[in-house]
């Protein structure tokens, strides 16, 4: 049996998310600019951080909830939290 091998951006797309209007993830970007490494952009799984013209931007509603940003962010830039009950990525759905 021949499977097709699925990119991440497949994989990703099948995962339920309800989003929260509240955002649990905060990002300084004062001290974002400080820093040379943009280790969040490489660490996210879901791609959620992007380096756009020498600054940050970030989108949480795709997040994994991994916390993979907060951990490599050597600058503490990132303020993460779960998001609230009811909220977030469904993964039993994908």
């Amino acid at each position: 049996m021949n499977r097709k091998r699925l990119s991440i951006e497949d994989k990703l797309a099948v995962n339920k998310y309800d989003i929260d209007k509240e955002v649990h993830i905060k990002i300084y970007e004062e001290i974002c600019k400080e820093c040379d490494e943009y280790s969040c952009v490489y660490a996210c799984p879901a791609d959620c951080f992007k380096l756009w013209e020498d600054h940050i931007t970030f989108s949480y509603e795709g997040c994994l909830e991994c916390g993979s940003c907060q951990i490599v962010c050597d600058k503490d830039a990132i303020d993460w939290t779960l998001p609230r009950a009811g909220f977030g990525i469904c993964y039993e759905y994908g």
